[in-house]
């Protein structure tokens, strides 16, 4: 009897064996340069981070007094593992730059060429000129605030904003002291005392942070933005209720006479709108504070001015406005903590890709972030901003 199989003779003759081939791990060599204390506090990688990255066998170089202003020294530095030199060039000398504010135009000189750079890109503080530089010596930069998962979540940037929005009700209740020269509010909810007021712009990650921080002070806490669903997300996060509203001028207005606080943390794609015009902030208490928290972004205050930590209030119409555009780095410890938690965890991904090359074709988060590949611009926001070429990463991914 015979059977009739579904094999041919062909399919029947042994066939080679196929193996997936994993990418070799690679050995990263990092640079961590010293900032300019007057502009940037934080460092990228704290000392527990160096001992991490050194027990899986990399190696950091690490510039002399990189973390003074963070209150990390050299001494801890070096006993995690990290190499101390105080040449400059030798630290841009490393195929692997990370640091916290994008290179400047002379430390991209002293960049090798193919290198890649690790940092925030902080737009409004580059020019064309810099990205040429960058296609001259064919530099690869990841923007570690541009760095986003499949969500849309942005991990350094969340991690900020936190800190930022908390920070925010802090330094109310600080320029609130009449050391400050303030009203002499206490920011807390005391028997026999009104609460004070506060406003918030903005239903995002700071303004979540600075309601709930006002909120455990004991203040009273309003909130305008124009999207319920954010608004509806804020109330679902909050211990408790407080008072929201879409934002119109009249309720607006009328709010922010009463208020002793008001906190801006609209942000735009470009420009963070215009919300409060210098109308409604002559209508304010005298000796109000504002804390414009989107400063960086061009403030949504119409009163609002860039200031420093030096300097960091301007009083009109005698309300006192605080616009520092880098609030975190005034507590440059625990941001360089909470930007070090992100990064170290996607370096030790990036060296189990196999390098650069891999890492684009295979991981979408770091890819997220890159903004030049060897030198070709391949973010659109920021060829758009600058007017410059742009060309796909997907492109150069297989």
């Amino acid at each position: 009897m015979e059977f009739s199989s579904p094999f041919s003779k062909q399919d029947l003759i042994p066939q080679e064996e196929c193996l997936m081939v994993e990418a070799s791990r690679s050995t990263l060599y990092i640079g961590v340069p010293r900032e300019n204390f007057n502009l940037e506090r934080r460092v990228c990688i704290t000392p527990e981070a160096v001992h991490t990255l050194t027990s899986f066998g990399h190696r950091v170089l690490i510039e002399k007094g990189a973390g003074e202003a963070a209150s990390y020294s050299d001494k801890e530095y070096s006993k995690a593992g990290a190499e101390i030199t105080a040449d400059t060039r030798k630290v841009f000398g490393c195929q692997i730059i990370v640091k916290v504010v994008p290179p400047t135009l002379d430390e991209i000189k002293l960049l090798s060429p193919y290198a890649l750079v690790w940092s925030t890109i902080q737009l409004k503080t580059l020019s064309e000129k810099y990205f040429r530089l960058l296609s001259k010596k064919k530099i690869s930069a990841i923007g570690i605030d541009f760095i986003h998962d499949k969500h849309g979540t942005f991990p350094s940037t969340s991690a900020l904003s936190e800190i930022a929005g908390i920070a925010s009700i802090h330094i109310a209740s600080e320029l609130m002291t009449t050391v400050n020269n303030g009203k002499g509010l206490l920011f807390g909810n005391i028997p026999g005392v009104l609460p004070t007021e506060v406003v918030i712009l903005g239903a995002g990650i700071v303004a979540e942070n600075a309601a709930r921080t006002a909120l455990n002070l004991g203040a009273n806490v309003k909130v305008f933005d124009n999207s319920i669903q954010k608004l509806k997300r804020l109330q679902n996060n909050l211990p408790h209720r407080i008072a929201t509203s879409t934002i119109q001028e009249k309720l607006l207005l009328k709010a922010l006479m009463r208020c002793d606080v008001a906190i801006g943390a609209i942000r735009g794609e470009n420009r963070a709108p215009i919300i409060v015009s210098n109308t409604m902030v002559e209508n304010m208490k005298n000796g109000a504070i504002i804390i414009d928290v989107a400063i960086d972004n061009g403030g949504c205050f119409e009163t609002s001015e860039l200031t420093s930590h030096e300097l960091p209030t301007i009083t009109k119409n005698g309300v006192i406005h605080y616009g520092v555009p880098n609030i975190t780095s005034r507590y440059c410890r625990t941001a360089s903590i909470a930007l070090s938690n992100i990064i170290t965890p996607l370096l030790l991904e990036f060296a189990d890709n196999g390098g650069f090359e891999n890492t684009i074709n295979c991981d979408h988060l770091i890819r997220s972030g890159v903004y030049s590949y060897k030198g070709l611009i391949t973010n659109l926001s920021v060829a758009k901003w600058f007017n410059l070429d742009y060309k796909d990463i997907n492109l150069y991914t297989f």
